[in-house]
């Protein structure tokens, strides 16, 4: 080990500061992937002025089930000036900031080494929990303050660049949920001489199975005109924690999904493609719906649904709707832990318009969707290029 490597301890102190008063109202949660997120507990009857209260440029962290997750979670608050965490969390900040920047120190905290470390100094059982001591006798290299400042802003540009192309992609992604609305929602798709069809006077005609009025030439249906269940396998040792997904690593509200925490001991797992939409079939009530932009595998509870005839985006923005998991939770069974019905769902009821309007909301799309996995490319290689400045972190000199 070089000479500039430091106890993590000797430039930290643990800050516990309640929130007395209730003075402070954002309550965030901490990921798996060390960032903050807007917490989801359940904080009926919780006495808020127990929380803490966590500050700009304070860490906090979980040493718990460290082993088990392979993973410290430990982020740096940077997005607002303060907020409420829960109690169960340490707290802590850098000593001096002369010496050691937060945010160098929270790249070195970014680094597979660090978790690996981590897990290596975990105790307690399965679940593996970091003892505060030990985690402040891991050492970190700590070069000058120019030096560190150097590497922060060659971090930091990269990650606004990440950033932005984030951003992008978000835009994207709500200009097709936009089009949908108004094309299949609103009926103001384009008519034949370009302007909003309802709006202009396109005719409507009453549809007694959906119990409202339609475009003239649209029909109804079913979800079962125009999904279907995969039913492809794929062998687990053709798999990884990031080409596998389960209940567990798909995020509430629509959120995507995180890295998985492990892999099953099963054979072979339900096999997806990219445009593949998987719903987490457990407790529907959490939304967790994703449009697949890789092939892998999942778990036996996440419905694996394949579009027959339309366009996957088509599929999706019908599936993500409050109404839809609705539908499902109402022929869901069980209590404790309610599961969808896969032949209920399928009896979903849906508009199905004329091929000429699901044809050019194809097109559309289909750009849309080609400017979104441009960007995505742009953030791997960024993403991969700041894993080489996290890598370097080891063997960076004064």
């Amino acid at each position: 080990m070089q000479n500039n490597y430091k106890p993590i301890g000797d430039y930290i102190q643990l800050v516990d500061e309640r929130n007395k008063g209730l003075n402070v109202k954002q309550l965030l949660g901490l990921s798996i992937s060390k960032q903050f997120i807007p917490s989801v507990a359940n904080i009926i009857g919780t006495d808020m002025e127990n929380y803490k209260i966590i500050r700009k440029n304070q860490f906090a962290c979980s040493t718990m089930q460290v082993r088990r997750d392979k993973k410290m979670p430990v982020a740096l608050l940077q997005e607002v000036d303060e907020a409420i965490i829960s109690q169960a969390y340490p707290i802590f900040e850098v000593k001096d900031k002369k010496v050691l920047l937060p945010e160098y120190l929270m790249m070195w905290f970014s680094r597979e080494e660090f978790d690996r470390e981590a897990c290596f100094h975990a105790v307690g059982g399965v679940r593996g929990s970091l003892e505060w001591e030990d985690f402040c006798t891991m050492k970190f290299p700590l070069p000058s303050p120019e030096k560190q400042r150097e590497i922060v802003a060659e971090y930091s540009t990269v990650k606004n660049r990440i950033e932005l192309n984030n951003k992008l992609i978000q835009k994207l992604e709500e200009t097709a949920q936009t089009i949908y609305k108004q094309w299949f929602v609103d009926f103001e798709f384009p008519d034949e001489n370009g302007n909003p069809y309802k709006s202009s006077g396109g005719k409507m005609v009453w549809n007694e199975e959906l119990d409202k009025e339609i475009p003239e030439g649209w029909k109804s249906g079913t979800l079962s005109d125009i999904m279907e269940y995969s039913k492809k396998r794929i062998k687990l040792k053709e798999l990884n924690l990031s080409s596998y997904i389960s209940t567990e690593n798909m995020i509430e509200n629509r959120g995507g999904v995180s890295e998985a925490n492990s892999l099953p001991s099963a054979e072979s797992v339900s096999k997806f493609n990219e445009g593949t939409i998987l719903i987490s079939n457990i407790r529907p009530y959490f939304k967790k719906i994703w449009l697949a932009d890789f092939k892998g595998g999942c778990s036996n509870d996440i419905l694996c649904i394949e579009s027959k005839n339309v366009n996957p985006l088509f599929l999706y923005f019908i599936l993500e709707q409050d109404i839809f998991f609705d539908y499902i939770m109402a022929g869901s069974k069980g209590t404790k832990m309610p599961r969808g019905d896969k032949e209920w769902i399928l009896q979903y009821p849906i508009v199905i318009p004329k091929d000429s309007q699901l044809n050019t909301f194809s097109r559309f799309v289909n750009e849309l969707k080609n400017g979104i996995r441009t960007r995505k490319l742009t953030i791997k290689s960024l993403m991969q290029f700041n894993e080489l400045l996290h890598s370097k972190l080891a063997t960076i000199e004064n």
